[in-house]
């Protein structure tokens, strides 16, 4: 059985790529629901939908393990998925999400004294408004103040090849994390580590992105249950599945996951 990773978009893409280079024995299926991206200004309900929908057809193209990267779904209805749809449904299957390891990466950055003590975090709107970084970093240590803004037009501007005109918005966008002068910013987006090295420019701190702690987080999870990964075949194979096929979407993810990255148009709903 194979590894499913699931994004709104082809942000998520970055993560994969991450995935395969650093845990390139196993096989990958990745969704990006390119239909109907971006979800952060979507209601939590249509979140909802979308995300069982995805994660069922992943399950049933062979996944036993399905990383949710899109951290609005994360954020919005990955709980509800995983209390109330999975056990009943595939009891013997696991979603993970992208929120706490990302937040437990952003606390580990510095120790003792020099400890994280403002985080800021930058994200969708949906993202924000759920103040799901807030809830697991307070868990994590309730001594972080999060600072977080939203930023709505990030995500659409990516997706259509136009980071070369982010920096104004970029910049209006960090403000509030400067002012607050946070120790780090967390990239609360899968899109957004394609502005990783603008964003930790402008912001002048740390910037913890989800393309460079997700996979030893999946790892550190495999480690912990044996019992996942001896279900998981190990061929290094790679599927690039999405719900809507564009010249720019194309261009995207030969940019972003390599130039014999081939799209395969699926229909989930």
């Amino acid at each position: 059985m194979k590894i499913g990773v699931f994004d709104s978009g082809l942000g998520g893409l970055i993560v994969l790529r991450a995935l395969a280079r650093e845990l390139q024995e196993y096989d990958y299926v990745y969704l990006g629901d390119t239909a109907r991206v971006p979800y952060g200004n979507r209601s939590e309900e249509a979140i909802h939908r979308f995300l069982v929908e995805a994660v069922d057809f992943l399950f049933r193209e062979g996944c036993a393990l399905v990383i949710v990267a899109c951290n609005t779904a994360s954020a919005e209805a990955l709980r509800k998925v995983q209390r109330g749809w999975l056990p009943r449904h595939y009891p013997d299957r696991r979603v993970l999400g992208v929120i706490i390891p990302t937040a437990e990466a952003a606390l580990e950055g510095k120790r003792g004294k020099e400890r994280v003590k403002r985080l800021g975090i930058l994200a969708t709107q949906g993202t924000v408004a759920s103040k799901a970084y807030e809830r697991e970093v307070g868990k994590l240590d309730p001594r972080v103040r999060v600072v977080q803004s939203a930023a709505p037009l990030l995500v659409p501007l990516i997706e259509n090849g136009g980071a070369k005109w982010a920096e104004p918005m970029l910049r209006e966008y960090l403000a509030p994390l400067i002012k607050a002068r946070v120790d780090a910013v967390v990239l609360g987006c899968t899109h957004y580590p394609i502005l990783k090295r603008k964003i930790r420019m402008l912001a002048g701190v740390p910037v913890v992105a989800q393309d460079e702690c997700v996979p030893a987080k999946v790892r550190d999870y495999l480690a912990r249950h044996p019992e996942m990964d001896r279900r998981l075949s190990k061929h290094g194979t790679v599927r690039l599945l999405v719900t809507d096929i564009t010249r720019s979407a194309a261009a995207l993810a030969r940019r972003w996951f390599g130039r014999k990255a081939r799209l395969e148009k699926v229909k989930i709903d």
